[in-house]
């Protein structure tokens, strides 16, 4: 897992970039909308809301933005209705992808969509081809200058966390989706910084692709990262880290 959780990190750093440029802002705004619109205005009575809420808080997204969100999704202010849709497919060495996106538009956004796999080598499948081969589980980045890793893991432990990974940037601590939120909240408790945290798609197996396939993969990510529709990419790909660093570069 390590190169799919180096190409994570690196994508929650290019979130920074975007976040200045207004694009993250657009994706966050769009799932309070929507949270919002499903369940509600009340952060306290809609957990999803509640999620989206703290994304945009960590991502320093304006208090006036969640707010104006929040209202479009509840009807007090007027704005697009938007659906959500999961795509599935498979890019090239048969790496299985899950694209998660929110549209007022899904002619254009499959279309968009079909199009990167395509030139990238890869195939749109059908609904259900490959999200089997992934498992919904919270997931908590903490900096690794928080602390030395057996202080961490225990103050993650003791926070009801399940598991804990270290990376290059950052521990990354599991839990189940439903305790996301009661494990976050004690972790910062306990005086942790949290980096981000969200409910995410972990592969049960992985892909080992490497050199064209892999250059391939990663340029698909990159593809359907761009689309102004889509807000998550999930893949169960393994490229080593080195070739990911030389294709960011």
């Amino acid at each position: 897992m390590a190169g799919h959780s180096k190409w994570h990190n690196i994508r929650l750093r290019k979130g920074k970039q975007d976040a200045e440029r207004g694009k993250l802002f657009t994706r966050l705004a769009r799932e309070i909308i929507v949270a919002a619109r499903e369940g509600g205005g009340n952060p306290d009575a809609n957990a999803r809301l509640r999620m989206a809420i703290q994304k945009a808080r960590d991502a320093h997204m304006p208090q006036e933005n969640i707010k104006r969100a929040i209202q479009r999704g509840t009807g007090e202010i007027a704005g697009a209705a938007y659906e959500e849709v999961v795509y599935e497919g498979y890019a090239p060495g048969g790496v299985a992808v899950m694209v998660e996106c929110l549209t007022d538009n899904r002619n254009r956004t499959v279309s968009d969509v079909r199009a990167a796999f395509s030139k990238c080598g890869g195939s749109l499948g059908e609904s259900g081809c490959v999200s089997w081969m992934f498992k919904p589980r919270g997931l908590i980045r903490i900096p690794r200058s928080a602390g030395d890793e057996d202080t961490v893991l225990a103050a993650a432990l003791d926070a009801g966390a399940d598991d804990m990974n270290t990376e290059e940037e950052f521990y990354e601590v599991y839990t189940e989706p439903e305790d996301l939120h009661r494990v976050r909240e004690a972790i910062e408790q306990a005086g942790l910084p949290i980096e981000n945290a969200e409910v995410t798609m972990l592969p049960t197996t992985t892909v080992h692709v490497e050199g064209k396939e892999a250059q391939q993969v990663l340029r698909l990510m990159d593809m359907l990262d761009e689309l102004d529709d889509v807000q998550q990419v999930y893949a169960n790909f393994d490229i080593a880290e080195e070739e990911i660093e030389s294709a960011v570069r």
